[in-house]
């Protein structure tokens, strides 16, 4: 877990070859999400883009929703049960999907507005 406390999570999301950015991962938010994708760390996949609103990549993780909700602030991060996606915001967004809420982006938020469709995702749990 992460040297702050058992709810909060810290990852490192790097933009391989280009920017490092720091999250974490809250498990009040969704206890069984986010201790799933806890355990699954870490996570490699080539980012997808839905317009200006979000970046995501797919994983294998199959979890069902909790406490889901449409509305996400630039900076949010949350998990489609329906794609196994973990959605990085890029905006203020009123998504058509509800999506489980898990974390935040809490360093270099604005690396994200660089990404392109194939950049690659990589997500590890921070050093304690």
């Amino acid at each position: 877990m992460s040297a702050g406390s058992v709810s909060r999570i810290e990852v490192n999301l790097e933009i391989k070859g280009k920017s490092q950015l720091k999250c974490e991962l809250k498990r009040h938010l969704a206890p069984k999400t986010v201790g799933t994708i806890t355990r699954s760390l870490p996570l490699e996949g080539t980012i997808h883009m839905m317009g200006n609103s979000f970046v995501y990549i797919e994983t294998k993780i199959n979890v069902g929703g909790e406490r889901q909700r449409s509305q996400f602030k630039k900076g949010d991060i949350s998990f489609m049960t329906s794609t196994g996606s973990i959605c990085f915001f890029l905006n203020d967004t009123d998504s058509t999907k509800s999506m489980t809420p898990i974390g935040t982006i809490t360093s270099n938020v604005d690396a994200l507005n660089n990404v392109k469709p194939g950049d690659v995702f990589v997500i590890t749990q921070a050093a304690v």
